[in-house]
């Protein structure tokens, strides 16, 4: 029994919305994650999926994509992204498959770990960062904590944090977001949402006070889930 991560799957089953235009490495990428995902996820293992699944708008067109998850090995866990426009209430969502489960504020577990967090947003920067990004950037925050105060609650000491988006600016300053999770002495963090070569540079990676942090949007990881833990 494994534990595997990866972001940004953007599949388009439905919907007219090839990614090769983002470069060559997106050529069938939907078939290189089937292919990759089958190769070395087993049916007892967990794999996180950290937001921009579905190109559908809506959960009819994004039905589709699902299934095609569904029929993938693997229990798996869902965070939104910000592409994930079919996102309704997690109560609803969370019927609709027996092996797939969609995280708001609440946190899932893996052996001795708990597994909590959330969307995220871009944190102040230099560049973009409105009103209304502060207020969707603090507002997630207190989401991401709530999950965070609901494991520990339940007792779990060892803590695993998923979001889409990641934890710093490009300049990789502190941000709530870090501060967060070494408040609460959270031991890994996992994140996509960048894509390209010169946007995986903006990404926090390795060790920081205490805490290891991970890019996994697919295109940065080949589209090969990465293991998180066995």
């Amino acid at each position: 029994m494994s534990l595997y991560a990866i972001g940004d799957l953007h599949l388009s089953s439905s919907v007219d919305k090839p990614m090769d235009i983002f470069g060559k490495k997106w050529e069938n990428h939907d078939e290189k994650i089937k292919y990759n995902w089958e190769k070395i996820v087993d049916k007892e293992d967990v794999v996180l999926v950290l937001g921009d699944v579905s190109w559908g708008t809506k959960m009819k067109d994004a039905q589709s994509d699902f299934d095609i998850i569904h029929n993938l090995p693997g229990k798996k866990y869902f965070i939104k992204g910000n592409h994930d426009y079919w996102w309704t209430t997690v109560t609803k969502m969370n019927k609709m498959y027996d092996d797939m489960k969609f995280m708001h504020t609440e946190f899932c577990t893996y052996k001795d770990y708990a597994i909590c967090g959330g969307r995220g947003w871009i944190c102040p920067n230099n560049y973009k960062f409105t009103e209304e990004d502060e207020k969707i950037y603090k507002r997630e925050v207190i989401r991401i904590e709530i999950s965070l105060k609901e494991a520990k609650k339940a007792g779990y000491e060892k803590i695993i944090v998923i979001t889409h988006y990641p934890p710093t600016n490009d300049s990789m300053d502190s941000s709530l977001f870090t501060e967060l999770y070494e408040k609460y002495g959270v031991e890994k963090v996992y994140y996509g949402h960048l894509h390209g070569e010169e946007s995986f540079k903006m990404g926090l990676k390795g060790e920081r006070n205490g805490i290891e942090y991970n890019l996994v949007s697919a295109d940065y990881i080949d589209f090969i889930p990465v293991k998180v833990m066995d």
